[in-house]
């Protein structure tokens, strides 16, 4: 197995940064890079960039208006954008419930819905935690009961991501209560202003929302929005969160958090020397590099067995479960390395402010507290790793 990239690889790798170069909004870096929390506007506008140069949808075939770029290529440009301080491209719609309506849809709903996502007319969310059903989705309880041509829903959602901007989401539901619990869940795409749906914040430790609670009452959907069969939920929703968790392993977010993290400690002195001259501190350094070295080779191998052999298996729990750890162990890094320094907690009206530190610094607590999430979203690391006994060890 050759990990090295190809000629017509390297060359693709070129034409990514001269792109990023040209087009990537200053002040959008800048926003990205010291940590600073992204608006809609801000989303939308890179989302817009993207989808005019074709490379917005990069899993998408190109009759789906995707790039048909294969998994290496994809790949790069996520390095690419990583390394750029580019906004990570909101993945609900295109990560998500694109590859599902490209597998399970109807030609109507690949026709409708598709191209609202290129072009940004719908943000999508995604229902699928519970307040008793997170990791363990099976255990899901909000009711879709068919009425004429119609399901009416009943239940709560919560832990819904950037739900505030959206206008749709896609839910899991039970249509079922009988049989095992796998098999009583279907697929179902609702639009938000549909009467009976109401949308609650949650504030998170590090003082910012993100995510939402979604009450539903009586909601009634038509049943066209049913996507595949009834009670087929269950196998497009483990074909989604293999998508979800592919992307989760950052391995371009991980190899500019060890870029920065390392600079911070050639830049902080402690006893008149560089922190990264301490031999704790440059051990723990070197401890993450090499397990993010071996994320890297892991990735690259299973990029070569998607490229060659189709879609990737339940092996993406293995990046899961590493790429969440690395990203997390550089953010408990880089506040030890402040110290003191990490504790504000920033507002609009503290940044710019001198007496905190530099802007990057300013958002170590932040980044550090949010990113504790890693490790629980996607399905938690303790189910990655009940996956990996069974599907691959088969114990």
């Amino acid at each position: 197995m050759d990990l090295s990239f190809t000629d017509e690889e390297i060359a693709f790798r070129d034409e990514v940064r001269a792109f990023l170069d040209e087009n990537l909004p200053k002040d959008l870096s800048d926003k990205v890079r010291v940590g600073g929390e992204l608006d809609k506007d801000d989303m939308d506008r890179w989302h817009a960039i993207l989808n005019a140069k074709g490379w917005l949808a990069s899993g998408w075939p190109v009759e789906f208006g995707g790039p048909g770029w294969s998994p290496v290529e994809k790949h790069i440009f996520e390095e690419e954008a990583a390394r750029a301080n580019a906004p990570r491209i909101v993945p609900f719609g295109l990560a998500m419930l694109g590859p599902v309506l490209q597998k399970f849809g109807s030609k109507e709903q690949q026709d409708e819905i598709l191209p609202r996502i290129l072009d940004g007319s719908d943000w999508w969310c995604q229902g699928y935690s519970e307040p008793g059903a997170g990791s363990d989705l099976a255990s899901l309880k909000t009711r879709a009961v068919r009425d004429g041509d119609h399901y009416v829903i009943n239940g709560q959602k919560t832990w819904t991501t950037l739900g505030q901007f959206a206008n749709k989401i896609f839910c899991l539901v039970r249509t079922k209560t009988d049989g095992k619990p796998q098999e009583g869940i279907s697929f179902i795409l609702v639009e938000l202003d549909t009467p009976g749906i109401e949308m609650r914040p949650i504030k998170l430790i590090e003082g910012g929302h993100e995510v939402n609670e979604v009450f539903f009452t009586d909601v009634r959907v038509p049943v066209e929005n049913l996507v595949g069969e009834e009670n087929q939920g269950w196998t497009i929703a483990k074909f989604l969160l293999t998508h979800e968790r592919t992307n989760i392993a950052g391995v371009g977010f991980s190899m500019k958090a060890l870029e920065e993290l390392k600079a911070q400690a050639r830049r902080i002195k402690r006893g008149g020397r560089p922190l990264l001259e301490n031999p704790l501190f440059a051990a723990r350094v070197a401890d993450v590099e090499i397990e993010l070295e071996a994320m890297k080779i892991t990735n690259l191998r299973m990029l070569y067995r998607a490229q060659t052999q189709g879609q990737p298996g339940p092996e993406t729990s293995i990046l899961k479960i590493k790429g969440t750890v690395i990203r997390q162990t550089l953010n408990d890094l880089s506040r030890r390395a402040l110290g003191p320094a990490a504790a504000p907690f920033p507002s609009e009206e503290m940044f710019g402010n001198a007496a905190l530190g530099e802007p990057e610094d300013v958002y170590a607590a932040a980044k550090y507290f949010n990113n504790r999430k890693l490790s629980i979203f996607g399905g938690s690391n303790e189910i990655q790793r009940n996956i990996l006994t069974k599907a691959m060890l088969e114990l």
